[in-house]
């Protein structure tokens, strides 16, 4: 074998790949096995598979502004497409062990603050924008100055405020924090259960959902939320079985006690062909006219910036849990990691199942021993299973899916020991990121009060230099947001 040959078949790590496959996915190269790939594969599958569950649940409790309501099974089978397609994509592009699926948060977003503005299709033609944005954003290599221009700090603090907003957003679906019915207005406006008390079967289900789930989380069970869904969800269908509790509303009159979405039956068929009726269904111009300029930009403007800066933190932690980010603290392929999370969001809103974006449950599978993209194959394979298992979908109550939101909530808050509250001039515009997003039910006013907050502070203590110039154009924008009411009125 001659010198140059001989190079050929050693990588740059100094080890020989035993093949083609092994070359391209650099397996020996970073330390791994086909066996190790394929046991992080279905360890990061397992633990972000309630996607699949939750994501459907959560889009279809959304009214737009011609009160109709998307197909639950057509959801779950778009969510489970994307997600396989986009995960195999990322695996095979960036070759790094990083899954995709519907972004919580954003998802939330597009269904309690978006859709009821405009029609589905519109809301989701925003997504697509949004994801298209983001490429050229990555493509330019803007995106890095947009990244840098909101202090890290703050960004964190946009973690724990929509992490905060999923747990509420959890409560309330299951019925565990209600609306007080009081129209004298004399009371506090929430309250546990009814009447103070948590007096439902479903409310039961919830509470011991949720313990399970925490304990399994606690004592680190692989899946342990998909794990807490099922369980609840099984004793859903026994508690139905027995007690015949039916839903919420009854001939068109609430019914406290019932379930809050689905009533936990078996379906007639547990696999089916996919509904794939919502690819497609999307819209890119009839949202500017239906609910105005400002509050179309405000809308895409507020996606994508809860979307990427997600993406950058957990790209960078997914590495380095498993070793591998460079000196600059940044995984290889960066970019291409980056276009493939755009290319996700976009592709998100052409299915109608909401922005696609990396999922921090990627690091289970590093920590099975997952180093490259072939994870992503086995990860993105089993999703595209799931997707003949849309019928299942329709079985689980919110009570039972709701305890995904408090859990992935609590991870989200995590972040929040990373905010120096002994520093005024960002904690100040940390706390009001944190507080109002569940207090107003908005993400976007959230992050709008917090920007506003953070430049005004660094003006009055002279520090204008300290704020990057594209702060004072976002700060400007969401002056314009919060004022649109006046604004609409004079004009």
């Amino acid at each position: 074998m001659s010198t140059a040959s001989a190079d050929a078949s050693v990588d740059s790590s100094g080890r020989t790949p035993k093949n083609g496959f092994d070359r391209f996915f650099e397996i020996t190269a970073r330390g791994s096995t086909v066996g190790r790939e394929v046991r992080g594969g279905f360890a990061t599958f397992f633990t972000m598979a309630y996607i699949v569950v939750l994501n459907p649940l959560i889009l279809a409790a959304g009214v737009d502004a011609t009160g109709a309501k998307l197909p639950i099974t057509a959801l779950a089978a778009g969510t489970a497409l994307v997600a396989g397609v986009m995960t195999i994509l990322m695996g095979v592009v960036a070759r790094f062990p990083l899954a995709l699926a519907a972004g919580l948060g954003v998802n939330a977003l597009v269904a309690y603050e978006i859709a009821p503005e405009m029609t589905w299709a519109d809301a989701m033609g925003l997504v697509f924008i949004e994801g298209v944005l983001i490429a050229i954003l990555v493509l330019t290599g803007l995106r890095t100055a947009v990244f840098k221009a909101v202090p890290t700090q703050l960004k964190t603090a946009i973690g724990v405020g929509i992490g905060l907003f999923l747990m509420i957003i959890g409560l309330v679906d299951a019925g565990f924090v209600r609306r007080i019915p009081d129209a004298s207005g004399t009371t506090v406006p929430v309250e546990l259960g009814i009447g103070g008390k948590l007096t439902s079967w479903p409310l039961l289900v919830f509470c011991v959902g949720l313990l399970i789930t925490l304990v399994l989380f606690v004592r680190k069970v692989k899946g342990a939320i998909l794990i807490g869904i099922l369980a609840s969800t099984v004793l859903a269908i026994i508690v139905e079985a027995i007690g015949h509790i039916g839903p919420s509303f009854v001939d068109g009159k609430p019914n406290p006690e019932g379930w809050s979405l689905n009533v936990p039956t078996l379906p007639d068929k547990i696999v089916d062909l996919p509904d794939l009726s919502l690819l497609g269904k999307f819209n890119v111009l009839d949202s500017w006219s239906r609910a105005g300029v400002l509050v179309v930009l405000m809308f895409v403007f507020t996606l994508l910036i809860t979307d990427f800066f997600d993406t950058m933190g957990t790209m960078v932690a997914v590495g380095q849990e498993g070793g591998l980010v460079g000196e600059d603290g940044m995984p290889p392929r960066t970019r291409e990691i980056l276009l493939v999370d755009s290319v996700a969001a976009a592709a998100g809103g052409a299915a109608s199942v909401s922005s696609n974006t990396s999922f921090i449950e990627s690091a289970s599978g590093v920590a099975e021993g997952a180093r490259t993209g072939v994870a992503n194959l086995v990860t993105g394979g089993l999703f595209l299973v799931a997707m003949f298992l849309a019928p299942l979908v329709t079985v689980v109550p919110f009570e039972a899916a709701s305890t995904a939101l408090v859990v992935v909530g609590f991870l989200m808050m995590l972040s929040v020991r990373q905010i120096d509250w002994t520093d005024y001039e960002i904690a100040i515009p940390a706390f009001l990121a944190i507080t109002l997003m569940p207090f107003t039910y908005s993400i976007s006013n959230g992050i709008g009060a917090a920007i506003i907050a953070y430049v005004v502070i660094k003006l009055a203590v002279g520090k204008a230099r300290q704020v990057h110039p594209l702060l004072y154009g976002v700060a400007a924008l969401f002056v314009l947001y919060f004022l649109r009411g006046p604004l609409e009125t004079l004009l």
